[in-house]
């Protein structure tokens, strides 16, 4: 395949990149001094674990058998240790991709994830000292970090990095997130439409397709392609700040429609659930020749999986964290109950 829409769907993996950033925004953004630091690891855990826990169980019988197919490259043996990693969520610490994508295999980024928690309320604790000119030399640094870094893993000078596990190599564009978000906590509000980021996005991946598709300018898209990693995070940054800056001001009326709401709230349970369902469909019906037919295919699937995530978030997802909150609230009010009043 090497149609344009199969060119643009090769950089569907930076939407990692955006969220990455955006989690880190959105936990500094909706940051409470009040929230001490147990109650925030706990209700990040009630967040994300329970149905990170049930989405493993469902991957298990589509990518691994005791007697894996050949003709089915997705499909592992079984692995007892490397499976204990992917339930702990410690398999993203690995660069080997049978321990990278173990389990689920879209659940690598919670490993990412649960370190940028475990990160957050030290990094706050620098940041919170800062004005608005300060975190935004702060954004500054790390995007100067970010390219600085590029340049010398291109120039060869640390050929380790590729070594380097993902949560460390991906936490700056969880802490360009946060300072962001605390220039706006502090009263920032840069005028940027949101749709100038999301169109240089798509000018900058246009643009490498175009300079890897004719052979004169194959030199030039290597030595622009590299960067490309860097330019997105700094685009998504600006799209989420801007996009931000709208909703505070009270446009960016897509944003709150109803419909947006309700697939935010499935988005959790569409990652986990979408590759299973890809890869169990591809297993029991096989690969589909390039044409409309697969396309009706893709949209099936999507709704199927727009279905699974609604059932996942309604009977499991929220039910489970709002129960969980609910204990650790008891068990706070128990123990501030046990304290005596000063006299």
């Amino acid at each position: 395949m090497s149609g344009p829409l199969y060119q643009f769907a090769r950089f569907g993996s930076f939407g990692v990149t955006f969220f990455f950033v955006l989690s880190g925004f959105v936990l500094t953004w909706s940051w409470k001094a009040t929230v001490n630091k147990r109650t925030f690891y706990w209700r990040r855990f009630a967040r994300i674990y329970p149905l990170t826990v049930v989405t493993f169980v469902l991957a298990l019988p589509v990518f691994y058998s005791f007697h894996p197919d050949p003709t089915q490259p997705w499909v592992k043996p079984v692995n007892f240790g490397i499976l204990l990693l992917a339930l702990l969520l410690l398999q993203g610490w690995s660069r080997d991709p049978v321990v990278l994508f173990a389990g689920n295999p879209a659940a690598w980024t919670l490993t990412v994830e649960a370190f940028f928690y475990a990160m957050h309320p030290c990094v706050t604790l620098v940041l919170k000292k800062f004005t608005v000119r300060g975190a935004l030399i702060a954004a500054s640094g790390v995007v100067g970090f970010t390219f600085a870094l590029r340049i010398a893993a291109s120039s060869g000078a640390i050929p380790w990095l590729d070594s380097v596990p993902w949560p460390i190599l991906r936490f700056p564009e969880f802490v360009l997130g946060m300072c962001l978000a605390w220039a706006m906590r502090n009263g920032w509000r840069p005028r940027i439409h949101p749709v100038i980021p999301i169109a240089l996005i798509g000018a900058w991946f246009s643009l490498l397709i175009l300079l890897r598709h004719y052979p004169q300018t194959t030199g030039t898209y290597g030595a622009v392609a590299p960067y490309t990693s860097e330019i997105v995070i700094v685009l998504c940054a600006l799209m989420i700040v801007a996009a931000a800056t709208a909703e505070l001001g009270g446009g960016a009326k897509l944003l709150r429609a109803r419909v947006t709401v309700v697939l935010g709230d499935w988005s959790y349970a569409f990652y986990l659930i979408h590759a299973t369902l890809i890869y169990a469909v591809l297993e029991i019906f096989g690969r589909q020749a390039p044409g409309w037919p697969t396309l009706l295919w893709a949209t099936l699937l999507l709704a199927a999986s727009i279905v699974a995530s609604w059932l996942l978030h309604a009977f499991i997802e929220r039910p489970v964290e709002k129960r969980m909150r609910a204990w650790q609230d008891r068990r706070q009010e128990s123990r501030a109950a046990e304290i005596p009043a000063d006299v």
